[in-house]
């Protein structure tokens, strides 16, 4: 078995997995980060790209809601080509409590989320879409984010400091002299090869899997699952943030990013952030509460449902899991089990990751008795060879035009590889450069497969340019069928709950090319065992 030494090996390639990764081998720290699939692969990938305020935790959680209005600010400096600055409403419905207006509004002065009152008249010049019965409208400094490219800035920049980053490697266990955590043994599922890490500390980053990991340990640790089920709709009908003003329920946010709307989320309890269903009633919800803000919002086609899995901590009885608290809990096992060389870091939002990790590497720091301070506060991220240039123009935020203008500038428009999300071959091949190991790995870098059609016009050429740049190293075309086949696998999970009207046709149109033209019943359906391509299953028929 291969052995690797190191100070701390962080577990889990999410936003605070990495966020750990970057502020550690910033301090100096020798730092291995380890991921099950892709960066983002959990629930940073699968969140509905909201850039908090904190307006929506003002009343129910003060002390999230100023995290996240602290942190907005500095996610701002520090990855703006990140974030799209869109500001948010919160808007008072016909089926809202006028009152609470105010409480709201008293709330926000308490907690330091920056707010204000706006006229319905300003309300419906800037988003004229809205709910006409709309009472009253308040503006905050919501925003939306690409997590996607945050995460891939985030592990550049890691990489950049000396960190070891290594995805699709899955922790087997955790390994524990007595009552000292000393490393871990991993399986690298591209090889299937063993590895042994030993290590001062682990660092234990895996938000929903959390408690799976440390019970490897013997160490307990209770997360309770929380499903969010979220819907894209085809196209921005708003572009600012909107929330309804109210104590936080199921359905009550919609936040516009990139090229679609997203609406959200429910809050559903599963027993296994591993498996979970996206029922019938709960797409049904979405689509009626979306109707609350925009009246003419179940005339957009909803192009894709999908579901993420809060990390939420219990250490007290709560009567659902909207009663559990959205800030982070740090878990400092030697202190609390008497297990040293493990933390665990739990809970917590996407705009807080860098708080989150920064209090988790202090108190990693002073046990390997590292002096240096944070300064992830300070350095701006870098930016990710396979997003777009700003071709001269002073780097700022996302701006919806902002891929076109690339595309023009460049005179590339013969080089489209996804029109939809007008993703270049330029792009494609440097997401594949810089380690992309499948169709979904790239999907998550560049946003191919993510439009209107999902894929339809853009699978088979991406799959072509993964099979041309790869089969060097290992890349067979049975290889490339099986990602060409687990890609189509993947996105049918999310169009499956919402096949009516426009988007039935558009699957219909998709089955046409991919099994009446390029007959993808009849390729091989192989579990992948090496040759470089991860999948997490084998894969199986498009039907």
């Amino acid at each position: 078995m291969q052995t690797l030494e190191t100070e701390v090996l962080v577990i889990g390639g999410g936003a605070t997995g990495l966020g750990c990764a970057l502020d550690l081998a910033m301090r100096g720290v020798r730092t291995i980060l380890v991921e099950k699939g892709d960066l983002t692969h959990g629930t940073t990938g699968r969140y509905h790209g909201l850039l908090h305020s904190g307006g929506r935790y003002v009343t129910r959680d003060p002390q999230s809601a100023s995290e996240c209005a602290r942190e907005n600010a500095v996610l701002r400096r520090i990855m703006p080509h990140c974030l799209e600055d869109t500001s948010g409403f919160f808007v008072v419905t016909p089926w809202d409590d006028p009152a609470y207006g105010d409480v709201f509004v008293a709330n926000c002065h308490k907690t330091g989320v920056p707010v204000q009152e706006i006229s319905l008249a300003e309300m419906l010049r800037r988003e004229p879409a809205l709910h006409p019965g709309i009472a009253r409208v308040f503006e905050v400094p919501d925003g939306s984010a690409d997590s996607f490219l945050a995460a891939h800035s985030v592990a550049l920049a890691a990489r950049n400091y000396g960190a070891d980053i290594r995805t699709y490697h899955l922790v087997v266990e955790l390994v524990r002299v007595g009552d000292q955590v000393v490393g871990a043994v991993l399986e690298d599922l591209r090889s299937r090869e063993r590895i042994r890490v030993t290590c001062a500390c682990v660092l234990n980053a895996s938000g929903a899997w959390a408690g799976k990991i440390a019970a490897t340990a013997g160490v307990r640790v209770t997360v309770v699952p929380g499903k969010g089920t979220m819907l894209a709709m085809n196209h921005r009908m708003v572009n600012t943030v909107i929330n309804r003003c109210k104590l936080p329920a199921d359905g009550d946010i919609l936040v516009p990013i990139h090229t679609v709307a997203v609406i959200g989320t429910t809050d559903v309890p599963v027993p296994d952030p591993d498996v979970f269903a996206i029922e019938p009633d709960e797409v049904q919800l979405m689509l009626d509460e979306g109707a609350k803000l925009v009246p003419r919002f179940k005339e957009y086609r909803a192009l894709r449902a999908w579901a993420g899995v809060r990390p939420l901590y219990k250490d007290s009885d709560a009567a659902s899991d909207r009663d559990l608290p959205r800030t982070y809990k740090l878990l400092d096992h030697e202190a609390r089990d008497g297990v040293a060389g493990l933390v665990s870091i739990v809970g917590g939002k996407w705009t807080t990751y860098r708080l989150m990790a920064e209090e988790t590497v202090n108190l990693v720091a002073r046990r390997l008795g590292k002096s240096r301070p944070c300064r992830t506060a300070d350095e701006v991220l870098p930016v990710p060879r396979f997003e777009h240039r700003d071709h001269g123009a002073a780097r700022g935020f996302y701006w919806l035009g902002k891929s076109l203008a690339a595309v023009e500038a460049e005179q590339a428009a013969g080089e489209l590889i996804c029109e939809c999300e007008l993703v270049t071959r330029d792009r494609v091949l440097a997401a594949i450069a810089d380690g992309a190991k499948n169709l979904d790995d790239i999907r998550r870098a560049v946003r191919m497969g993510m439009g209107p059609c999902q894929g339809g016009w853009c699978i088979y050429r991406t799959a072509a340019l993964l099979y041309e740049q790869r089969q060097a190293t290992g890349l067979s075309h049975e290889h490339a069928n099986d990602a060409l086949l687990h890609f189509l696998q993947e996105r049918w999970k999310g169009l499956l709950p919402v096949l009516w009207g426009d988007q039935l046709r558009q699957a219909r149109l998709d089955e046409l090319i991919y099994v009446g033209v390029l007959g993808a019943r009849g390729l091989d359906r192989i579990a992948v065992q090496g040759g470089g391509l991860v999948t997490e299953h084998p894969a199986v028929a498009t039907e």
